[in-house]
């Protein structure tokens, strides 16, 4: 009974410490490694203290054995903690470099955001602990996120895309102490002062790569871009296709749907959503006309898939691996820079 309420008293103190956020994005394991490493860093965990049995906090936790055996078992690999055979989990060292914790917000998960992510953590390494959210384009949740969390970090990354209320999520960013702000993939002129920002020059971007296509976009006579009326894409990509096609005379079309687009021959399409890939491809083909021939093609963002598609869909896209590694670079390095990421242009059959 002695024993029951021991291991009840510990479990009961560790809970305050531990926190685990059902709505984050980073794994349970990994939220379990950084609460311990903080309880240590404020001294309400010190040397000598034992852990809560993997059962008990397993139990405590409402999480799998399987997630504290791992947390327990990288702990060990840092030197922080030690076992001792039938008596269970103790801290064994206290004096360890504190990886800065890092906030990650995105607005959404794709693919693309995948490979960001990846080189992000990648390069930061053993340097950073990452709490990962995603807002799924929601201001409201993306405020509420902030509003509860901020204090906690000593860095802020944001990927800034709204649908609504954009302006109103430029006083949010600016309300965080910019020491600790860097957004990610698109830089906001509403949020002001001296931050670091790894981003896409978008306006420039379209307007460089559509250059780059000029010789096989001179079969065509006009040039139409799919931009849907309710998107978190920057306007930018917009007035740089305008700017390309008036510089070399190409007709142009801004259209929002697909749904009442009559295709005629000598038209190329720029496309931003994969729906909008799949509905352009299905009306290319029941019409019988020929993409690359017929009908140009380009698409925004690489995939694999992309390389097959009608023997190779051309894009435009941004290096994601790069962007990745660059803002956790300014993240280490603690810097305000602003450093643009050029798109890559990949030729292939469908231009």
């Amino acid at each position: 009974m002695e024993k029951f309420f021991v291991s009840f008293a510990l479990m009961k103190n560790y809970l305050k410490i531990v926190e685990i956020d059902e709505y984050s994005i980073t794994p349970k394991y990994l939220q379990l490694i950084n609460s311990i490493l903080s309880g240590i860093e404020s001294g309400k965990i010190e040397k000598g203290d034992i852990l809560p049995s993997i059962n008990d906090f397993s139990i405590g936790l409402e999480a799998s054995r399987n997630t504290i055996e791992r947390a327990y078992k990288d702990l060990k690999k840092m030197g922080i903690i030690e076992s001792v055979a039938g008596k269970g989990y103790f801290i064994s060292n206290t004096q360890f470099k504190q990886p800065l914790k890092v906030m990650l917000l995105f607005n959404k998960l794709s693919s693309h955001k995948k490979i960001m992510y990846d080189a992000f953590a990648s390069t930061l390494g053993t340097n950073g602990a990452i709490d990962f959210y995603i807002y799924n384009n929601d201001f409201n949740y993306f405020k509420k996120l902030l509003s509860d969390k901020m204090e906690n970090y000593s860095k802020i990354v944001i990927i800034p895309h709204f649908i609504e209320n954009s302006h109103m999520a430029y006083e949010v960013m600016n309300s965080i102490p910019k020491e600790k702000l860097v957004l990610m993939d698109k830089l906001e002129s509403g949020v002001t002062g001296s931050f670091g920002a790894v981003y896409e020059d978008f306006e420039k971007d379209i307007y460089h790569a559509l250059e780059r296509l000029l010789n096989k976009l001179s079969k065509y006579t006009t040039l139409k871009i799919i931009f849907p009326e309710h998107s978190y894409y920057s306007k930018d990509i917009l007035k740089g296709f305008m700017a390309f096609c008036r510089q070399y005379a190409f007709e142009y079309e801004i259209i929002h749907s697909l749904k009442s687009e009559k295709i005629s021959k000598g038209t190329a399409y720029i496309n931003l959503m994969e729906d909008d890939l799949v509905e352009l491809i299905e009306k290319i083909i029941s019409m019988n006309l020929k993409v690359g021939k017929d009908i140009g093609v380009i698409s925004y963002n690489e995939t694999p898939i992309k390389k097959i598609i009608l023997d190779g869909i051309t894009t435009i896209s941004t290096d994601f691996k790069l962007l990745g590694e660059k803002t956790a670079e300014l993240v280490l390095s603690n810097s305000t820079e602003h450093i643009a990421i050029p798109f890559l242009v990949t030729e292939r059959n469908s231009l």
